[in-house]
């Protein structure tokens, strides 16, 4: 009877193994009868000529953690929820300090929870094209060392938008003639590692950063497929080009991500997905060993769940870049974001600019309401509207221009894009996989003939005209201006003024919508003090109801 007793608990044991060990495979799956739903949307970007991703593999994705990820169970994925879910960096460091967790489990929770849904054909967003192989080992190393600095970004898994360089997974900016893209660490890649954040893998995002086709849905590209919204899955846009970045925070996949931004790329999918977002002054963080549009606005940027994160992201990639000299303006200031006064009182008597042309929207009315309770002095503004004339010139030449320079940065010699011409040629080949919306910018930019001269004085009138819009900024009558999502980031861009987005409500719909900050150059610190305090206000971000 014993002998039995012991067999039959060898048994259980070994069916419990089995149980644990068992492969969760990635399948396509007909999207057919999806694809024609779709053709009935209102919006005509919304209507999708593909959803999944023609290139990526899943199973291939996860492989290198299929043992660590067997062993993880959904037991211990739940008891870690209220401890990471929807926490910011200072709790979840606490919590560390405590030892309710490490930085490996911390790691897995984002690995079992992006398999979790990713997997799942109903509730998959096309968030992530690329995975860190290395993570798990990374974080165990971090576990050696443990901070006692809550505010430290050290071990905590951030995403990077697929055209920031990293040496562990391809760069590919969607395309498919990057999908083999191996590069060194950018810049702010480096200043991460430095400060002990780990590099969890890469989002997706509008291929090229949406400067590839025109009228094309947002959040789409050949490598990732297409992003979908985490608030309303194939209702709502994701905004772009940052999509993946956006909707990977909105749905938890991640502590933080780093989008990038030339006019709205990441104002736009932090609106629509419910996440601070903030564009910084152009030189406050490196551009070498991103791909880039303009030389002239672009700039990295976090997109995290909370405004204090935001800061905490910023601070770790702040610094001198060499290779980057617009970034000489950091040497002679005090980069200290996270000694910002994180005050929720900070708004009494604080001057803000409201654009009176938005307060046919409920939701900004009804913001704007509460910042007076918040005895905040208001100045009604109705600017002119801008001339953009020159805009689509501006990043049509500068691209021409600066990306080559980007293939040339790579020093590799099996590197064969020397012009924006090659990739339209290689495109052609198969424009079915490769270009299912066209790639009309790009032949614009093949088109292109302006002149340095002509650019010059483009750029000039464009950023005197954003500077007219913005006087009430330029004169010190206001210290911000409040605009909704990314109404206003190309004139905040021509001027180079930073934006900071924090979420302000949902519409009937579901939909979200932000309160977007806008400032004077170098003043982040003042647009993080604005956000917080607007933040602690309001508490309206909520977690993605599917994906709670």
């Amino acid at each position: 009877m014993k002998k039995l007793f012991f067999i039959f608990v060898f048994i259980v044991i070994l069916v419990a193994c089995k149980k644990e060990s068992i492969k969760i495979s990635f399948k396509k799956y007909n999207e057919t009868s999806e694809i024609k739903e779709q053709q009935s949307h209102e919006n005509p970007r919304m209507k999708f000529k593909l959803i999944q991703s023609k290139y990526l593999d899943l199973g291939k994705v996860f492989k290198p953690f299929e043992k660590e990820l067997a062993s993880f169970s959904e037991k211990e994925y739940q008891r870690l929820k209220p401890f990471i879910l929807e926490q910011n960096i200072p709790s979840i460091q606490k919590s560390i300090s405590e030892n309710i967790f490490n930085y490996e489990k911390l790691t897995l929770f984002y690995l079992y929870r992006i398999r979790k849904f990713e997997m799942d054909s109903s509730r998959s967003l096309n968030a992530i094209i690329s995975l860190n192989p290395k993570v798990l080992d990374e974080a165990r190393t971090r576990d050696k060392n443990k901070v006692k600095d809550f505010s430290s970004v050290y071990g905590m898994p951030i995403l990077l938008k697929d055209n920031i360089n990293t040496k562990e997974m391809p760069t590919t900016a969607g395309a498919s003639i990057l999908k083999n893209n191996i590069t060194k660490d950018a810049f702010i890649v480096e200043r991460l590692k430095e400060s002990g954040a780990l590099i969890l893998g890469k989002a997706n995002l509008s291929e090229w950063a949406y400067f590839f086709c025109n009228g094309c849905p947002l959040g789409y590209s050949a490598i990732g497929g297409q992003t979908l919204n985490p608030y309303g899955r194939k209702k709502f846009e994701t905004g772009g080009s940052s999509s993946g970045s956006g909707v990977s925070i909105a749905a938890n996949y991640a502590v933080a991500a780093i989008g990038t931004e030339t006019s709205g790329s990441i104002t736009s999918p932090s609106s629509q997905n419910s996440v601070v977002g903030l564009k910084p002054t152009v030189g406050l963080l490196s551009r070498s060993g991103i791909i880039p549009i303009s030389s002239t606005l672009d700039t990295p940027g976090p997109m995290t769940k909370s405004v204090i994160d935001n800061a905490l992201i910023l601070e770790a990639m702040v610094g001198y870049d060499k290779l980057d000299t617009i970034t000489n303006m950091v040497k002679s200031m005090k980069n200290d974001y996270n000694t910002i006064e994180w005050n929720s009182d900070y708004l009494k008597g604080k001057k803000i600019g409201v654009l009176t042309a938005l307060l046919s929207d409920s939701i900004y009315k009804e913001a704007i309401s509460k910042l007076k309770l918040a005895e905040v002095e208001l100045l009604e503004l109705a600017p002119e509207e801008m001339n953009y004339e020159g805009f689509l010139n501006l990043l049509t030449t500068e691209m021409k221009h600066d990306l080559p320079n980007y293939f040339k940065s790579l020093n590799n010699s099996s590197n064969t894009i020397t012009s924006v011409e090659k990739i339209v040629n290689f495109n052609k080949k198969d424009s079915l996989l490769r270009i299912p919306y066209g790639q009309e910018l790009f032949m614009g930019i093949v088109k292109d003939t302006t002149s340095k001269e002509e650019l010059k004085t483009i750029k000039l009138k464009l950023r005197k005209e954003g500077e007219k819009y913005f006087e009430a900024l330029k004169q010190d009558k206001v210290e911000v201006i409040v605009s909704i999502n990314n109404y206003h980031s190309g004139i905040a861009a021509v001027s180079n003024y930073p934006t900071l987005t924090v979420p302000m409500g949902y519409k009937v719909t579901g939909e979200p919508i932000s309160l977007t900050f806008i400032a004077k150059p170098k003043s982040e610190k003042k647009l993080l003090a604005f956000g917080y305090a607007f933040e602690q206000l309001t508490k309206v971000r909520k977690n993605p109801e599917v994906y709670n």
